[in-house]
């Protein structure tokens, strides 16, 4: 126990006992400064030294632009610009789908499938609305609705271009009418007699959204022009634009041909859809 305690003791004394640390002038000897310390002090002093050491450092790395330059740590411009980039990327991505959805009605559509759950949006929901199937005859109930929206021709094509004067059809051909427009066969076109690699032209300017081909009516080509209207060309020889590609009007985009399972002979098979709905291309074009 004595042993114990005089271990203790000689410990605590080791701690306080008392040292001077003295800096002398090394060529006369004079002393400069001189510091008393103890044991205890030194540890004292080195332990704090280590902890505002450890905490100014992590203060600094935590709260200032310090730590984009420390291994581990990202920059908070480049996360705000990845979440950008990950808003419009997704944004992008619905774009395509949509287009993607848009262009398998129209391949549908070509391809002769028509009895398929299409998009409601694309045109080629229209092809559902047969008028043999529509009663078109007023009732007491509608008639004003009807006299309102004959007076606005709802579905006259050049309506919602009255505000560009200079928007015309141009003839794609010009040849005899074979086929004639007619909805209650579901032949949503007129035929062209033409001569095989008669240059076919864009009715007006647009941007090509399909060029391919397709078994039942060979090469075809669409064009979206201004104004909600579609163009199509089917039964083609060769095809001179690409989806993508943008046409001015009057610009040849194809040969004239006897191509696809459908057709019986060369000539050209030309449909118009204005908002989604078939329209007589004879109405708006002298084929002559």
């Amino acid at each position: 126990m004595e042993e114990k305690k005089r271990g203790n003791k000689k410990i605590k004394r080791k701690l306080l006992d008392k040292y001077r640390l003295v800096i002398l002038k090394e060529s006369t000897f004079e002393e400069r400064l001189s510091i008393k310390l103890t044991r205890l002090n030194v540890f004292v002093l080195v332990s704090l030294s280590a902890i505002f050491l450890i905490a100014g450092t992590t203060i600094l790395i935590a709260y200032t632009s310090l730590r984009e330059y420390i291994p581990g740590y990202s920059s908070a411009k480049l996360k705000k610009q990845a979440t950008e980039l990950n808003y419009k990327t997704d944004s992008l991505q619905q774009v395509i789908n949509l287009n993607e959805r848009y262009f398998a009605s129209i391949k549908k559509v070509l391809q002769g499938d028509v009895s398929a759950n299409l998009d409601k949006d694309s045109i080629i929901a229209a092809v559902k609305l047969e008028a043999s199937e529509v009663d078109l005859t007023p009732s007491a109930e509608d008639s004003l609705l009807r006299e309102k929206i004959s007076k606005e021709d709802k579905y006259n094509l050049f309506e919602s271009a009255t505000s560009a004067s200079n928007f015309v059809l141009f003839s794609p051909v010009s040849g005899t009418i074979s086929d004639t427009y007619n909805p209650k066969k579901k032949h949503y076109a007129v035929d062209i007699v033409v001569p095989k690699n008669t240059p076919i032209k864009a009715t007006a300017d647009g941007t090509v959204i399909f060029a391919d081909w397709t078994a039942s009516t060979g090469y075809v080509i669409i064009i979206e022009h201004s104004y909600g209207l579609i163009s199509v060309y089917k039964h083609n020889a060769a095809l001179t634009k690409s989806q993508g590609d943008l046409v001015k009007a009057g610009e040849v985009i194809a040969t004239a041909g006897n191509t696809g399972e459908l057709s019986t002979g060369p000539h050209l098979h030309f449909e118009l859809w204005n908002d989604g709905y078939p329209i007589n291309p004879t109405n708006f074009i002298d084929f002559k």
